[in-house]
C-alpha cells in the first residue's frame, strides 16, 4: 500500500489477494485517503460501501480453486471530484451488463443478485467497465467530492 504525504495526495495505489479478509486492509487505504485528500465526510461511506459491493463480488465470483485473482484499487483526487478504479485479473465480466433489478417486486419474488451493482450505479456519478488485457476495470466517479 503507498499513500502520498498530505501535499501530493491526488494518487493512491493499493493491491491484494481476492480475499475477504483484505477487505480491512482496502477500507482502512480508502479512509486514510479520504482524509488526506479532505473527502466531504458525506462521500466516505459511498466509496466503502462501493468498495465493499465490488470487491466481494470478485472475491466471490472471481476466485477459482486454483486461482486467486489479484485486485488493485486506485484512487485519484481530482479538482472535480474522486474516482475510484477497481482492476482485477478475473475471468472477464462487466458488471454494468446485468440489467436492472426490478426494485418495484416484492422481496420474495426478487432475484438473488445483481442489487450491489445497482446501487453502486445510483450513488456514484459515473461508472465505466473497460476489459483491459486480461484485466476487468471498473471506475466510479463522484463529482465534486472535496470539503
Amino acid at each position: 500500500m503507498r499513500i502520498p504525504d498530505k501535499r501530493a495526495c491526488e494518487l493512491a495505489t493499493c493491491t491484494v489477494p481476492a480475499d475477504a479478509a483484505q477487505l480491512t486492509v482496502l477500507t482502512s487505504f480508502l479512509r486514510k485517503f479520504c482524509s488526506a485528500t479532505s473527502l466531504a465526510s458525506m462521500h466516505v461511506k459511498t466509496f466503502e460501501l462501493a468498495l465493499e459491493e465490488i470487491f466481494i463480488n470478485v472475491v466471490r465470483h472471481g476466485t477459482r480453486p486454483d486461482r486467486v485473482p489479484s485486485v488493485e484499487v486506485s484512487l485519484v483526487m481530482a479538482t472535480d471530484g474522486l474516482t475510484m478504479t477497481i482492476e482485477d485479473d478475473s475471468p472477464q465480466f462487466d458488471p454494468l451488463s446485468l440489467p436492472a433489478p426490478d426494485v418495484t417486486a416484492a422481496l420474495a419474488e426478487r432475484p438473488i443478485g445483481g442489487l450491489g451493482v445497482f446501487l453502486v450505479r445510483q450513488m456514484m456519478d459515473e461508472v465505466k467497465y473497460q476489459r483491459v488485457g486480461t484485466r476487468n476495470r471498473l471506475s466510479m466517479t463522484k463529482y465534486h467530492a472535496r470539503t
